[in-house]
C-alpha cells in the first residue's frame, strides 16, 4: 500500500477519521501539522491541481466566516501569499503519496488514487463535525 503523507490539523475531528479510513486500508499514514509547516507557494499550489481557487480553501476558517478574505475574489497568486501567511486557511488535509498530491478528502476520488476501504461514514468526510451539529469548531 501507499505511505501517505497527511497534513493536517491537529486535534481535528474530521482529519482524524480520515487517517483511520487510510490506515484501515492498509496505508502507511504520516501525519504533520499543516499549520506549521514552512510553505513555499509552489510548493502548495501542487496539492491543488486543477482545482479552482474557491476550492482551495477552509471554509471553517474564521477569517472567511467573518468576510476578511473572500476566496472568489482572489487570483492564485493572492490565494497563495494568504495560505503561505495563515494556513489555517488552506484547505484540508494535504496529501501526497510519492510525488502526486490532492487537497481535500473526496472519499471516492481518494479510493481512486490510492485505494480505501468500504467505509460508510455517518457525514461528510470533509465537513466539521462540530459545524454539522450547529456548534463552534472555534479557529478551525
Amino acid at each position: 500500500m501507499a505511505t501517505v503523507y497527511f497534513y493536517e490539523k491537529p486535534g481535528c475531528v474530521s482529519n482524524t477519521r480520515q487517517k483511520k479510513m487510510l490506515a484501515a486500508a492498509g496505508h502507511k499514514v504520516i501525519a504533520k501539522n499543516l499549520l506549521t509547516e514552512a510553505w513555499q507557494a509552489e510548493q502548495l499550489r501542487a496539492f491543488f491541481g486543477k482545482l479552482p481557487v474557491t476550492n482551495w480553501f477552509n471554509y471553517s476558517a474564521p477569517m472567511i466566516k467573518l468576510g476578511h478574505v473572500q476566496p472568489e475574489l482572489l487570483s492564485e497568486t493572492q490565494a497563495l501569499a494568504l495560505m503561505v501567511d495563515t494556513p489555517l486557511l488552506i484547505r484540508r488535509p494535504l496529501m501526497q503519496v510519492g510525488h502526486e498530491r490532492l487537497a481535500g478528502f473526496d472519499q471516492e476520488l481518494v479510493d481512486t488514487w490510492i485505494g480505501l476501504t468500504e467505509i460508510k461514514p455517518e457525514y461528510d468526510l470533509e465537513a466539521c463535525p462540530k459545524m454539522l451539529a450547529q456548534a463552534s469548531c472555534g479557529y478551525d
